[in-house]
Order: C-alpha cells, then sequence, then structure tokens
C-alpha cells in the first residue's frame, strides 16, 4: 500500500521532477520536451492553482518515500445537471499500483464527500483504473463516474 496525501505547496518540486523525467523518456530533443512541456497539464500555472484546493494528492512508496505518481484535481459546481462533481484533470504515474490506487482514491474521494461524480480525463491507462467503478464516456477525453445511486 502506498502512501498517499493531499498535495502540499512544498511537493511541487517534486511533481515538476517527475514529470520532466517522463518527458526525457518521451522525447530525446530538448526543444520538443518544451514545447511538450507548455502544452501540458501540469505546467506551473496549473498546479499553483490546483494545489491550494486540498483536492489533489500524490503517492510515496512507502519504504523510499519516492514520488510514484500524483492526481490535480478540483471540485466543480452544477456541472452537467450535477450539484457537485469532482474533476480530475490529471493523473500522472510511474508505477500501475500508483494509478490504480490514486485513481480509486479519488473515486472514494467523490464518494466521501457526497460528490454526484468523478470525471477522469480518458488517456494516460486512466480508463484501465476506472472501468471497474462503471465509467461511461462522458466527452472526448472524458470519462465519468456515478459516485451515489442517482
Amino acid at each position: 500500500m502506498l502512501d498517499c496525501r493531499v498535495i502540499l505547496a512544498d511537493d511541487l518540486q517534486d511533481l515538476l521532477d517527475l514529470e520532466n523525467k517522463k518527458l526525457q523518456d518521451m522525447y530525446s530533443d530538448e526543444a520538443d520536451r518544451m514545447i511538450a512541456g507548455w502544452n501540458s497539464k501540469f505546467r506551473v500555472e496549473a498546479l499553483n492553482h490546483y494545489i491550494p484546493l486540498g483536492w489533489s494528492f500524490l503517492a510515496r512508496d512507502p519504504e523510499s518515500q519516492q514520488l510514484v505518481g500524483y492526481f490535480i484535481a478540483q471540485p466543480l459546481l452544477f456541472l452537467d445537471g450535477q450539484t457537485q462533481s469532482l474533476w480530475v484533470e490529471h493523473v500522472q504515474y510511474t508505477t500501475l499500483e500508483a494509478r490504480d490506487q490514486l485513481c480509486e482514491l479519488a473515486y472514494k474521494l467523490g464518494r466521501e464527500k457526497h460528490l454526484q461524480r468523478v470525471y477522469f480525463p480518458n488517456d494516460n491507462g486512466v480508463p484501465n483504473s476506472v472501468k471497474s467503478f462503471k465509467s461511461e464516456t462522458w466527452a472526448p477525453g472524458t470519462l465519468s463516474v456515478k459516485t451515489t445511486k442517482g
């Protein structure tokens, strides 16, 4: 079991380091990495928006305390006829265990806080983690999961 907790401002550099490592693995050319970073959901401006809201979580290996994944999210009011929903903007991970545990955490957070739905990005392996929650395509690039019986 991984150690999961709310992301704090002090975690920003760890998140950026993880993302930069992922970019290095994907793009050998520095210019390509830079362009991909500009178009990413993990830009510093985005992280600085999501982190203070308190709905974003990270996962660390319990032994090494190495960051193995995170998601950034925010609650949304009155989206798609739902009173309250959780919008998960981005999920990043280095292990499948982290991906699965973080997606489950977002789902359980929605249920615990009595939100009607959780919206997940339909990319980066996330559909594999949320299919057991009976996810549905909401819009291109987005899956929704009901967290209440309605």
